[in-house]
């Protein structure tokens, strides 16, 4: 089971209405399976503010988290999905290629 795949599942113990984790190591120089970013849609996130989310998240992939290099997060309500839709672009690497 590859890394993406392995952070898919444990997210799903958020219970996320929309939960997308793409491997953009490609962008990095950093090597294969380094740079994830995970776009979720929870209401385990209502009531929390950005660094809460992102701690809940991190709880969640748990020992995963030192295998990787890098997990981008964009945690949203459904409240706040709904006005959005979209999650911003990632930035180009700044490490060389």
């Amino acid at each position: 089971m590859s890394k993406q795949d392995l952070i898919v599942t444990a997210l799903t113990a958020l219970q996320p209405e929309y939960l997308d984790v793409l491997d953009e190591s490609h962008m990095h120089s950093r090597g294969l399976e380094t740079h994830y970013k995970a776009v979720i849609v929870s209401p385990a996130f209502a009531g929390l503010n950005a660094v809460k989310r992102h701690q809940k998240v991190y709880a969640t992939v748990g020992e995963l988290m030192g295998q990787i290099h890098a997990l981008a997060l964009h945690t949203y309500t459904p409240e706040e999905w709904a006005a959005q839709g979209v999650a911003p672009a990632s930035p180009t690497c700044r490490g060389g290629h």
